[in-house]
C-alpha cells in the first residue's frame, strides 16, 4: 500500500515550483488561479523571490501547499491509499484524497496563515527542537514548568520532540531539557507558538471558516495530526482540522498507524525531502524495539 505524506512550514525555498511551472499546462493553470484565488502573484514570489519574502507567513504556508497539491496533480502514478500531512500539510493531504476542492483548501491555507500570524502578534512565542532525549522525559520537563505555557508541538520521530510556548517559558524548558540529558534543545527562528493554547485566537477564527466550507467524502482515509488515526468520516475530519492548531502533530504515531495498517511505501508529495527522513527514523526506532 501506498502512503502519500505532504511537508509543513519550513519546506520552502526560492524558486520552488518553477519546474512544476515550465513542464505542465496543468501546473500552470493552478498558478494562475492561485494568484486569482489569493489576489497576489503568489507565482512570482515562489519563483523569484528571496527566502525573506517566502518566510512571510501569508506567502509561506500558501506556497508549500501549492507546491505539494500541484505535484501530485500532475503525477501520472498519483494513486494514495492513505494520506497524511504534517501541520499545514494535512490540508494538501485533503485535497490530495479528494475531500476538499483546491479552490476551498487554499482560501482556508490563507485565512490560517493569516490567522496565524494575528495569533503571534498578540502573544508573543517561539518553540524549540529538542534531541535525544524520550518523548515522556520532554513531556514531564514540560509539565513540571509553572507560570509559563510550554508544551508539546511536534512528535516528529523518536529523539525529536519540538515544544511550543511563551518566550520565556521555552527559554526555561531549554535549560531543564539539557540537565535532563537532551543532547540539544534548539530554539527555532519560528514566528510564534504554533500547536500550542497560544494559537486559540486562530483556532476560532479557523473553525468558522472550516465550517462554511464543503467538505466531500474522501477516496481513502487521512492520518490526521490531532490523534494519528485514520478518517474517512467529513464531521471527524473537521473538528479535527479544527483542532489541529491547538494540538500537538503526532507524526511518529501517525506513521506507526500508517505502517501497523499496511503502508509499504512512503512518497514525499511537496518541497524537501524533510519527511521521508523522519518516515525512515520511526521505521528504524520500530525496527530497534522489535529487535
Amino acid at each position: 500500500m501506498k502512503a502519500y505524506v505532504f511537508p509543513g512550514q519550513g519546506s520552502q525555498f526560492p524558486g520552488m515550483g518553477k519546474d512544476l511551472y515550465e513542464k505542465s499546462a496543468k501546473a500552470k493553470e493552478m498558478f494562475r488561479q492561485a494568484n486569482e484565488i489569493l489576489g497576489f502573484d503568489i507565482t512570482k514570489i515562489m519563483f523569484e523571490g528571496t527566502e525573506e519574502e517566502l518566510k512571510q507567513t501569508k506567502v509561506t504556508q500558501p506556497a508549500i501547499f501549492l507546491h505539494s497539491v500541484i505535484l501530485a496533480a500532475i503525477s501520472e502514478s498519483f494513486n494514495p491509499d492513505m494520506v497524511a500531512g504534517h501541520s499545514l500539510g494535512e490540508f494538501s493531504g485533503l485535497v490530495a484524497n479528494k475531500t476538499l476542492t483546491f479552490k476551498d483548501a487554499l482560501t482556508l491555507v490563507y485565512k490560517r496563515a493569516m490567522a496565524m500570524q494575528k495569533a503571534c502578534e498578540i502573544n508573543p512565542s517561539t518553540m524549540a527542537a529538542i534531541l535525544g532525549l524520550d518523548d515522556a522525559k520532554v513531556e514531564e520537563v514540560c509539565e513540571s514548568i509553572s507560570g509559563e505555557v510550554v508544551v508539546p508541538a511536534n512528535y516528529n520521530c523518536p529523539g525529536q520532540l519540538v515544544i511550543s510556548g511563551s518566550m520565556k517559558g521555552i527559554e526555561i524548558a531549554c535549560i531543564k531539557m539539557k540537565e535532563a540529558g537532551a543532547k540539544r534543545a534548539l530554539p527555532l527562528p519560528v514566528g510564534g507558538a504554533f500547536h500550542s493554547p497560544l494559537m486559540e485566537p486562530a483556532r476560532v477564527e479557523l473553525e468558522s471558516a472550516i465550517r462554511s466550507t464543503n467538505f466531500n467524502k474522501p477516496v481513502c482515509p487521512v492520518y490526521q495530526n490531532v490523534n494519528a488515526s485514520p478518517a474517512m468520516e467529513i464531521e471527524v475530519i473537521k473538528n479535527n482540522l479544527i483542532a489541529q492548531l491547538t494540538a500537538p502533530v503526532k507524526w511518529t504515531q501517525s506513521v506507526q498507524n500508517m505502517v501497523k495498517d499496511g503502508a509499504k511505501i512512503f512518497i514525499e508529495c511537496g518541497p524537501g525531502k524533510v519527511l521521508q527522513g523522519l518516515v525512515k527514523k520511526v521505521e528504524a526506532a520500530a525496527e530497534v524495539a522489535s529487535a
